[in-house]
């Protein structure tokens, strides 16, 4: 699954629109996000780690590295 469809779905599961994540980086980051400008970056693969941190914050989830099983 690529970037965008997993947000997508993960967002969708927690009932938010890519919208309000895009109003959340921007109330967060000190930088200006619109749907169109996230959507962009997470169809290119050009997210970074703080935005990704920032997107399992609006998502109240957060990100785990753990050993392969």
């Amino acid at each position: 699954m690529n970037t965008i469809n997993e947000i997508k779905s993960l967002a969708a599961t927690k009932g938010i629109t890519l919208t309000k994540i895009a109003q959340y980086l921007t109330e967060h980051s000190g930088k200006n996000y619109s749907i169109d400008s996230l959507s962009k970056k997470l169809r290119a693969d050009t997210v970074r780690y703080s935005e990704v941190k920032l997107i399992a914050e609006a998502l109240d989830m957060e990100l785990v590295f753990k050993d392969k099983e």
